[in-house]
């Protein structure tokens, strides 16, 4: 198959695009996806040129949110990609599908291992059992986190009470209660 963001002739894999209908989904490959869950490698996603005027909404929401991440300041070494606000400027959405773009957190975002949105003051619970560095003990999988902060810096990284310390804890470890 064809990867709906790169058109890379490679095997694919649906990759569920948040915030709007609940089957709403696009077909890309390995390499996008890793880097949609990681860093983005600006260079890659130039691609984005043409496939943000894909007749799927689904995609055009998807090239929205990623035009959005390499146009902020955490786009690229010179905080931002000049040609990804271009594009940016350049792409149309109606009404409906720019709500469903602007549904979901950009750059900075805080999200869960589901891809909830957190917020200060959430409550989690994790889903791993995590060794506390330096606490000498494990943080076991179920327990509820609450009143978490964010750590504004990492999008990753929240912090909260567990047995009475507070820790760093990683997002992908947590989902919100």
């Amino acid at each position: 198959m064809t990867c709906a963001l790169c058109s890379a002739d490679a095997a694919t894999r649906f990759f569920a695009v948040s915030g709007g209908p609940d089957d709403a989904g696009v077909e890309i490959c390995a390499t996008c996806q890793g880097q949609i869950e990681g860093d983005l490698e600006p260079n890659h996603w130039r691609c984005l040129a043409s496939s943000m005027w894909s007749q799927e909404t689904a995609v055009q929401v998807l090239a929205a949110r990623l035009l959005g991440r390499l146009s902020g300041p955490d786009g690229g070494q010179d905080g931002g990609q000049q040609w990804a606000r271009d594009l940016a400027d350049q792409l149309w959405l109606d009404d409906e599908a720019r709500a469903w773009a602007d549904n979901q957190p950009q750059s900075g975002g805080h999200v869960d291992s589901n891809g909830a949105v957190l917020v200060a003051g959430d409550n989690v619970v994790l889903i791993k059992d995590l060794p506390v560095k330096g606490a000498g003990f494990t943080a076991k999988r179920g327990t509820a986190v609450r009143g978490i902060s964010l750590v504004q810096d990492n999008p990753e990284h929240i912090e909260g009470r567990v047995e009475g310390q507070r820790i760093v804890i990683l997002t992908k470890f947590v989902k919100k209660k």
